[in-house]
C-alpha cells in the first residue's frame, strides 16, 4: 500500500486523519487553499506533514482523502483537480450537511434519500475511486477509537474494490471493524448515520459513542 496520503481540507477532521496518518507511518500533505494557514497545519502536524494547495495535496497523495465541508466539497474536488484524481483511491469523510440549524438535534442535510455526496463526487470525478469512509463518527474517534477492547464499527461503500481493500487495510491500522455496504449508491445510508450519531450529541452533550454491526 502507498504511504503518500493527500488530504484535501484542513479542518479538525482533516488534522486529525493527517496526525492519525503519520502515526502509522504515512507521509503526509495536507491541502488548504488559504495561504495563512500554512504555519498554524505545521504546527497542528508536529511539523511533521507538509502542507500545499487543494491541487498540490491531490498530485502528491497516492492516496487522498476529501476532508472538506460539506456544501464545499464538490467545489472542493473541482479546484483539486479532476484529472489529479485519476485512478485513485479518494476517501470521501465528508457529509452533506446544509448550512441551515438542526432540527431538535437532526441535521439537516441537501441531499435525498435517493442521492448521496459522494454520488454527486463520483459523477464530477468518474474516473477517481472514491471510497466512503470516516463519515460517520465524530474526530476524537476515528483513529484507533478506545472503547473498552470492543472495535466500533466503520462502514464503507464505493465502486471499486480495489479502491476498498485499501481503505480497509487503513481501517484495520487504525483500529476499526469494517463492513463494506457494496456500491456508490450505499452512501444513501451510510451518510444519514452521522445525523444519528449527532442526535445525542446536539441534544444531550453527550458525543462518546460509536456504532457496531452485530451479527
Amino acid at each position: 500500500m502507498s504511504k503518500k496520503i493527500g488530504i484535501i481540507g484542513s479542518g479538525i477532521v482533516g488534522q486529525t486523519l493527517a496526525n492519525g496518518f503519520i502515526k502509522h507511518g504515512y507521509e503526509v500533505m495536507i491541502g488548504t487553499n488559504t495561504a495563512s494557514k500554512h504555519a498554524e497545519l505545521k504546527e497542528k502536524t508536529g511539523g511533521k506533514a507538509r502542507v500545499g494547495s487543494f491541487e498540490a495535496s491531490a498530485k502528491f497523495g497516492d492516496i487522498v482523502v476529501l476532508a472538506a465541508k460539506g456544501t464545499a466539497a464538490e467545489n472542493t474536488v473541482k479546484l483539486a483537480g479532476i484529472t489529479n484524481l485519476k485512478g485513485k483511491t479518494v476517501i470521501d469523510a465528508t457529509n452533506p450537511i446544509a448550512d441551515t440549524p438542526p432540527v431538535n438535534g437532526v441535521l439537516q442535510y441537501f441531499t435525498s434519500m435517493n442521492d448521496s455526496l459522494m454520488e454527486r463526487l463520483q459523477r464530477i470525478a468518474p474516473e477517481a475511486n472514491f471510497v466512503k469512509s470516516f463519515s460517520c463518527v465524530g474526530n476524537p474517534f476515528m483513529v484507533n477509537p478506545d472503547f473498552g477492547g470492543v472495535k466500533p464499527t466503520m462502514f464503507i461503500c464505493g465502486n471499486n474494490d480495489g479502491a476498498k481493500n485499501e481503505v480497509k487495510a487503513i481501517l484495520n491500522q487504525f483500529g476499526w471493524e469494517v463492513e463494506d455496504m457494496g456500491k456508490v449508491e450505499g452512501a444513501r445510508a451510510i451518510e444519514p448515520l452521522a445525523m444519528l450519531w449527532c442526535i445525542p450529541g446536539l441534544s444531550h452533550n453527550s458525543w462518546m459513542h460509536a456504532f457496531k454491526l452485530l451479527k
